[in-house]
């Protein structure tokens, strides 16, 4: 059996109220609630935390194949709602690229769209372990 592979990883701090500051490698980023929901609105919602990582995997694979296709996509735009229903998820999700696209192209397009990572690990459900320890700093 193969070793796990790492793909990511994130630390999170909270910092005052519902705000919360953190760390993927390189990079620092901020979460929040809206005001609506008692946060302070200093950044996005886990949801939108969610969509976006979604979004931003769906363009990433999307041109990654058109550059191996040969194809040019011009600008691509993610568009990603998340709505709950009776105890179900939903999320709609729209890209549009700014040049021309034959039909087929639209369709294996449409077709990569089902089968990126992020959607997949989201379709499929991810285990997740936890455990909690009174270490924190």
């Amino acid at each position: 059996m193969a070793e796990p592979r790492l793909l990511a990883s994130a630390a999170v701090q909270s910092v005052a109220g519902y705000a919360q500051d953190i760390r993927s490698g390189n990079h620092r980023l901020s979460a929040d609630e809206p005001a609506s929901a008692g946060g302070t609105d200093t950044g996005p919602s886990p949801y939108g935390l969610l969509l976006a990582a979604l979004g931003a995997c769906t363009s990433i694979t999307l041109r990654m194949y058109a550059e191996r296709k040969g194809w040019s996509l011009g600008t691509v735009h993610v568009s990603l709602r998340i709505f709950k229903d009776d105890g179900s998820d939903r999320i709609e999700r729209e890209v549009a690229v700014s040049t021309p696209l034959e039909e087929t192209q639209r369709a294996r397009l449409a077709d990569i769209c089902e089968r990126t990572p992020v959607t997949l690990t989201l379709k499929r459900g991810a285990a997740i372990h936890t455990v909690v320890t009174a270490n924190a700093s």
